[in-house]
């Protein structure tokens, strides 16, 4: 049963989960749609421009068009806020796809791009920690992947990472590059402590560099802390004394066990929460 739902699409708002590909549209079978996510609760969307122009570069780095502008994404997603509850706590998802193919089908026709703006009640998680190891399956390369976009394709990989991970007791895992470092969940970004010092993997064109990472660090540098952007080894996650991730869906989280050790929510994974919210409610 989906929660409740409102997605403008075609000039319209439409209420539910209406059907909108049908069987030879390109998304549907060759995986070319992008999107990005973000969050309206406790009557604040924190960094909402932010995530409407990720949308776009995503678009145009998959050889579609962005049709929209953030001026107008924000507009409409504020139009849509308006019909829920004023308490309910929402996830905002703008995507854009490709209708047709081109150049023998297969590469996306940039001119039949079409978009929505689908939103829908998803109630915020409370600090859960969770329990994590270190998935089989790697990330791919910007050789292999479109990477510098937040594109439907790539979420079938971490996917099964999770689903993995999952089948063996644990509730996320970490994923690597190709060449062994650490560089995220399946679902979120991470951070590390070792000895006061945090310390999450340098974006290095193989993940995604999350909006809500980078307000993070952002909101930990200015308050005095050291953050260092590196490579980082499973085997350094392990010796951590505080892991703590960050995404869009849950904000910033505690990890309270990886593999057999059991950590407990630090003091610096809740200086970096109470920052975040601060800076969530200040705007």
């Amino acid at each position: 049963m989906w929660s409740t739902t409102w997605t403008f699409f075609d000039g319209a708002w439409h209420e539910g989960n209406p059907p909108i590909l049908g069987p030879r549209s390109h998304a549907f079978w060759l995986g070319s749609s992008v999107f990005d996510g973000a969050r309206y609760y406790d009557g604040v969307a924190p960094d909402l421009e932010l995530h409407f122009a990720r949308v776009n570069r995503s678009a145009v780095a998959m050889h579609l068009k962005a049709l929209v502008s953030v001026e107008e994404w924000t507009k409409l997603a504020w139009e849509g806020i308006a019909k829920f509850d004023t308490h309910a706590a929402l996830y905002l998802r703008p995507m854009y796809w490709p209708e047709m193919g081109s150049n023998g089908v297969v590469a996306p026709d940039g001119d039949s791009t079409r978009w929505l703006l689908s939103i829908y009640e998803a109630p915020m998680p409370g600090e859960i920690g969770s329990a994590i190891t270190l998935s089989p399956f790697r990330r791919p390369t910007p050789e292999t992947m479109p990477l510098d976009a937040k594109a439907g394709c790539l979420y079938p990989n971490n996917g099964r990472a999770l689903l993995e991970a999952r089948a063996r007791g644990f509730d996320n895992c970490l994923l690597t590059d190709m060449l062994g470092n650490v560089v995220e969940l399946a679902t979120a970004n991470i951070f590390m402590v070792k000895d006061g010092v945090i310390r999450t993997p340098a974006p290095n064109g193989t993940f995604l560099n999350g909006i809500t990472r980078q307000r993070t660090i952002t909101l930990l540098e200015a308050s005095g802390h050291r953050v260092d952007q590196t490579a980082l080894t499973y085997r350094e996650f392990l010796g951590a004394d505080e892991i703590f991730s960050a995404g869009n869906y849950g904000k910033v989280q505690p990890v309270t066990r990886i593999d057999t050790r059991d950590l407990q929510p630090g003091p610096i994974y809740r200086k970096a929460r109470e920052l975040y919210e601060a800076y969530a409610r200040a705007k």
